[in-house]
């Protein structure tokens, strides 16, 4: 199809170069899941990127641009469930005040939720 109009990410050549993107930030995201559990708690490179890889692909996501391709609802929801396994076991040690780690939580599940909702949604 080549341009369908005039915006940044209205061409065959953007949609390339968007799923190439959002390719590495769900790759990196799998990487970390299979790797060792270690990187992803809380005070860990990973455990802190992951929500925000998580996050920049919903944003991305929202913004309908073709290119951009989530996993399957059950794979995020599977890495949901390895994050915050890991999350709960280990955030104690860090010794937050109960209100932070309450709303952590909640913040860490709505991102995972509101993807797989998304990939849902763009599966259909």
């Amino acid at each position: 199809m080549g341009t369908w109009g005039a915006g940044n990410f209205d061409s065959d050549t953007a949609a390339d170069h968007l799923g190439e993107l959002a390719g590495r930030l769900v790759g990196e995201v799998a990487e970390a899941m299979a790797g060792d559990p270690v990187e992803l708690e809380p005070d860990e490179y990973w455990g802190v990127a992951v929500p925000c890889n998580l996050e920049l692909l919903l944003l991305l996501k929202r913004q309908d641009w073709v290119g951009v391709a989530l996993p399957p609802a059950e794979t995020i929801r599977a890495w949901q469930e390895t994050f915050l396994t890991v999350w709960e076991r280990t955030i104690d040690g860090l010794g937050p005040k109960p209100a932070y780690k309450d709303e952590r939580r909640a913040v860490l599940n709505g991102t995972f939720e509101r993807l797989a909702e998304a990939s849902v949604h763009s599966a259909a």
